[in-house]
Parts: C-alpha cells; sequence; structure tokens
C-alpha cells in the first residue's frame, strides 16, 4: 500500500460516462495538479484557479490553437470531493473525438490516465469511505431492481460497515483487558473474569453468525436467481416462459423439438431479478443441432438456484428424466409442476405446483414457491445489515472461527496471552471487511473490477 500511497500524488484523468455518442460525456479528473491543468485550457468568465468549491463554471476549451467545445466544469476542491483530492469534473457534448481531443490535452499537462476504480480507490485511502461501502459503489451501478439498489444503497451508506466496525471494537475492548493482564501476571491480577470473557465471545459470536445467516438472501438481491425451465418437449415450457415475460418470447408449436437453443430472459419479481433459462426438452435424439441444445440444456441446469420440471397433466410425471435432473442438481432445487391444469383438473401427479402456462390458474402460487426455493423462508430486509459479498461473507466466517477458537482456549484454562492472539486475528479478520486491515493485492483484486472512470 506504501507504493500506492506515493502514486497517489499523481493527478488522474478518465471519462466517466460509457464510451460513445451521447447528448453530454463527463471527463474526470482529480489530483494536485487537475483544477490548475484544466484552467490552462480553459476560456471562462472565471479562473478555475482562483474558484471556489462545489461552483460550475462555463466555458471553452482550447488545445492547440483551436476550441474544442462549450464546457460545463464543477470544481471540488480537497477534501470535500468524492476522491478526497483537488477534483474537476467536465462536461462536453458527447462526441467521441471531442472526448479524444479533450483527454490528449490533459495527458500533455502531466496528468494520466485512470487505472480501472482508481477514482473509488482513492477515495477510499484518503478515509471518504471505508473498503466495503467503496465495493457498494460497483453493486448501485450494477443494480437491476428496486431491492438490490437498495441493498447496495444501505452499504454503501454504511449500515454493514457499522455493525462490523461495532463488533470490532467489542473484540478490540476484550483482547485489550487480557493483554493489561499479562503486563501484571505476578500480582495475579484479572481485569476481565473469565466467564465475562466467554460471554462476551459468544455474544459477537452469536451477531456474526446472524450476519452469516443473511448471505443467501443478499447473494439473491445482488446477482438475481438463474432459474431452468426443465421438461419434455411439448410439456409447455415456452407457453410458461411467454406467460412470465407477458410476451410471444419463445416460438410455441405442438412439433415436439421447436425449441432447438436455451433461451435466456429476465424478469424482476418483488424485487428479485429472476434470469429464465429455456431450455430444449431434455430427450435422445439424431439431429445434430437439436442435441446441441439439449447439451446446452444440461449446462443450464447445472448452473441453476432453482429448475422448473414440467410436466404434462395428461402425459404424467416423467420419472427417468427427474432421476436425470437430481444427477446435474440437488434435490431441493427443484419444483415439481404440473401443467394444463385447464384440460383436466384431476390428478395423482406428485407435484409442488399446479398451473396452466395458458391460462395463467396457479402462476401467482408459481411466483411464490419460486420466491421461497430462491430466499428460503428466513425474514430478512436488504434495508438491514446485509451481506451480500463472498469476500464479506469469508472474512466473517475466519472470524467466527476464531472467536470459537479463543472459547476453546478459555474453557482448557489457558493464558491470556493465548486467548488475546486468538480475538486479535478475529478483530484482524473483521477488519479486512471495512479496510481496517487489508493488503495492496486485496485492493487491486477489489478496483480492477470498477469501470475506468470510477
Amino acid at each position: 500500500m506504501t507504493e500506492y500511497l506515493q502514486n497517489n500524488e499523481d493527478t488522474i484523468a478518465a471519462l466517466a460516462t460509457p464510451a460513445g455518442v451521447g447528448a453530454i460525456s463527463v471527463i474526470r479528473v482529480s489530483g494536485p495538479k487537475s483544477i490548475e491543468a484544466v484552467d490552462s485550457i480553459f476560456d471562462g468568465a472565471v479562473k478555475l484557479i482562483r474558484a471556489n468549491t462545489h461552483t460550475i463554471h462555463y466555458g471553452r476549451i482550447n488545445y492547440a490553437n483551436e476550441v474544442i467545445d462549450d464546457v460545463l466544469v464543477s470544481v471540488f476542491r480537497a477534501p470535500n470531493s468524492y476522491t478526497g483530492e483537488d477534483s474537476i469534473e467536465i462536461s462536453t457534448h458527447g462526441s467521441q473525438l471531442i472526448v479524444e481531443k479533450l483527454i490528449k490535452s490533459l495527458l500533455e499537462k502531466d496528468i494520466r490516465l485512470a487505472e480501472p476504480g482508481e477514482f473509488t480507490k482513492r477515495a477510499f485511502l484518503n478515509g471518504r469511505m471505508d473498503l466495503a461501502q467503496a465495493e457498494a459503489v460497483v453493486d448501485v451501478i450494477n443494480s437491476r431492481t428496486e431491492a438490490s439498489l437498495r441493498g447496495a444503497r444501505n452499504q454503501l451508506d454504511g449500515l454493514l460497515s457499522a455493525k462490523v466496525d461495532s463488533l470490532r471494537e467489542m473484540l478490540i475492548n476484550s483482547s485489550s483487558m487480557l493483554e493489561l493482564e499479562l503486563d501484571f501476571a505476578e500480582e495475579d491480577f484479572e481485569f476481565l473474569p473469565k466467564d465475562k470473557v466467554i460471554e462476551k465471545i459468544d455474544e459477537i459470536i452469536f451477531e456474526i453468525e446472524k450476519l452469516l445467516q443473511t448471505y443467501s438472501f443478499g447473494k439473491v438481491i445482488r446477482d438475481g436467481v438463474n432459474v431452468a425451465l426443465v421438461g419434455k418437449p411439448n410439456v409447455g415450457k415456452s407457453s410458461l416462459l411467454n406467460y412470465m415475460l407477458k410476451e410471444s418470447r419463445a416460438i410455441v408449436s405442438e412439433i415436439p423439438g421447436t425449441t432447438r437453443d436455451v433461451i435466456r430472459e429476465e424478469f424482476s419479481l418483488d424485487g428479485i431479478l429472476f434470469r429464465l433459462y429455456d431450455t430444449a426438452g431434455i430427450r435422445l435424439t439424431e439431429d445434430a443441432i437439436e442435441k446441441e441444445g439439449v447439451f446446452r440444456s444440461r449446462d443450464a441446469v447445472k448452473n441453476a438456484d432453482v429448475v422448473l420440471f414440467l410436466n404434462d397433466i395428461i402425459d404424467g410425471f416423467a420419472e427417468d428424466l427427474y432421476k436425470e435432473l437430481k444427477q446435474l442438481i440437488k434435490e431441493d432445487k427443484i419444483l415439481k409442476i404440473v401443467n394444463k391444469i385447464d384440460l383436466l383438473h384431476n390428478h395423482n401427479i406428485e407435484c409442488d405446483v399446479e398451473i396452466s402456462a395458458k391460462t395463467g390458474e396457479g402462476i401467482e402460487s408459481l411466483f411464490k414457491a419460486m420466491k421461497q426455493k430462491a430466499i428460503g423462508s428466513e425474514s430478512y430486509s436488504e434495508r438491514g445489515a446485509v451481506v451480500s459479498n463472498l469476500r464479506h461473507f469469508n472474512a466473517l466466517k475466519k472470524a467466527k472461527d476464531h472467536l470459537v477458537q479463543a472459547k476453546d482456549s478459555v474453557k482448557s484454562g489457558m493464558s491470556g496471552e493465548f486467548i488475546a492472539v486468538d480475538l486479535r486475528n478475529a478483530e484482524s479478520s473483521l477488519g479486512e471487511i471495512i479496510g481496517k486491515v487489508t493488503t495492496e493485492d486485496i485492493l487491486n483484486n477489489i478496483f480492477a473490477k470498477f469501470c475506468i472512470g470510477k
């Protein structure tokens, strides 16, 4: 991290809006030379080097005796900017040529192109946000549903960070008391009775377990749910897909093998993003194209979070196909569905839900069952502290393991020195989540996933 902090003296620039033609483009500049460099090519009523922070100025950008564009320049002075440094944002017309010329002019002012996520990385290093909040920036950008946006927004606002930091402070206080006892070992002082140590450890483990239990829900809210529609040819998979999407996305025909490739579509249900994969009917076939479709169908099943296994109420339960499904995916991920109940209501087919993809009967029950499979029966809310990031989940697990080890050490009568080490290790694991303890490798891995300009 020391090497990076030295590079932090650089001034960086990048396009902050998507590349391509649009109404406007925004170029972001950050670092000690940002205001001075932009001012040297800016012609407006106000000199930017004398402009107040959080002000916007109209003018023109000139380069090589040529007017590049009319622009609006926003000035942000340290430390009250996104990065914590002096920063500039230049709003231009959305021409690729204008953007290229403007960035070229900045690069000639001893400014370099920003790396992916470098603006947010600087915000973290300059104390504008912690690491969990920095990671939430990407989740906000990638949000596809109301629930995922609320969850990302709450993490960005620090709900998870505050919870983790409070647990970390509890650990620091407990381990500090144990380490203090070591200085008075000869006097046999006990600043924190061992039963109180176990009580504190149990309290923190309980809170960590509550956070760990939110991960399945948080991952669903953040990433969505992969749903594979599976069944023998002509059971109504494409009809169900069309009904869910409220449009004729897939061709519906009585001819077996009409769907020859996996069709992927998305829809939102109560804030959860469901990715639907309408698979080709899984069956033996001599048709080379249909064989490939069946192969891709099996891959879709393996990668699914939920499988909707459709059966025709007339033809009955496809036992052979169900056995094959259980070899591809865990049985508890499969929803057994009987379709075409508009043709026949009475049946003795084993199922979880009865529907008619033609009339819509039973679809609401299916949606309810899909949500149940996706997030379970626990009642969580994306408005609270929820774990949605695998890195956070693993760090919490490590912290819990260290605490269990510390508890065992207390019970076995080991000295406070050994107990304190385990507590400190647990504290370090929690610190990894919010960036109180980190390495350059971790930072590079996190921020490499960002887009350039963010």
